[in-house]
């Protein structure tokens, strides 16, 4: 691996994770795309769908610790969310990654294309939950959020995203959570999410250690650089540049599918 395939992979290692702290998504619905399309595009080796889901599983992990460490500093991470649903979608994100081990490619991308498509249409819906950013006065349903938690875990965990793309949108537009709690709180569900999803793909072999290790380098640094300036943005302002991002997202991946 040569020094301009390295930086390739730190740029996109970098942005993923800057906006994964930014927005707390984990970082997988940039580095996914980017990770599948971007090599090839440059004259590199492509690399697989699995390949890609199990360095995006690694990657997410310590980007969103990163980002759930400065956010935690701030007092919005909602720890009774992040027990009911930390605890079911690692179930789930463990299950889906053992899966996708034995799926071919295309089911793989497909399931990604889904994913993203359901997350793009519900950032998109009217949002009737507060901006309050007092963790007590927030009430959810809790069966409601453990079997959400167990179905994006389980889809997720196949792509190797940990389901944060999902899960945002998921707790601002159903479980009626504030913006800022939501992605504090969202960090830290995806990084027990990840440790599921990277397990299961350390089980199945696919983990390609230099280009995961360059990942995990980007994430250290931008991760708490975007955390940090996420404080402060407008939390609508916070909502489009993820809703854009999951949209542009989507139809990138169903182009590269349909044609």
């Amino acid at each position: 691996m040569d020094v301009a395939w390295m930086l390739i992979l730190f740029a996109i290692g970098f942005l993923g994770s800057f906006i994964s702290g930014m927005v707390g998504i984990g970082g997988s619905i940039i580095n996914y795309p980017m990770l599948l399309f971007v090599p090839p595009a440059l004259g590199f080796v492509a690399f697989t769908a699995q390949e890609v889901s199990a360095i995006s599983a690694v990657q997410v992990f310590f980007a969103s610790l990163m980002g759930m460490l400065v956010f935690r500093k701030g007092g919005l991470l909602h720890k009774q969310l992040v027990l009911y649903m930390g605890i079911s979608i690692i179930l789930g994100s463990f299950l889906g990654s053992f899966i996708s081990n034995s799926l071919p490619s295309a089911v793989i991308n497909t399931v990604y294309a889904v994913l993203a498509l359901i997350a793009a249409i519900m950032m998109f819906l009217p949002k009737r939950g507060s901006d309050s950013q007092d963790v007590a006065q927030v009430v959810f349903s809790k069966p409601l959020a453990v079997a959400l938690a167990f179905i994006i875990g389980t889809v997720s965990g196949i792509v190797g995203a940990a389901g944060a793309f999902i899960t945002v949108p998921v707790m601002l537009v159903v479980l009626k959570i504030p913006t800022r709690i939501a992605i504090a709180s969202s960090l830290a569900i995806t990084f027990l999410s990840s440790i599921g999803s990277t397990t299961g793909k350390l089980m199945g072999g696919h983990m390609l250690l230099l280009p995961s290790f360059v990942l995990v380098v980007a994430s250290l640094i931008a991760s708490p650089i975007g955390a940090k300036l996420s404080k402060r943005i407008n939390t609508k302002v916070l909502q489009w540049i993820l809703a854009v991002l999951i949209t542009a997202t989507v139809i990138k991946i169903w182009i590269s599918i349909l044609f």
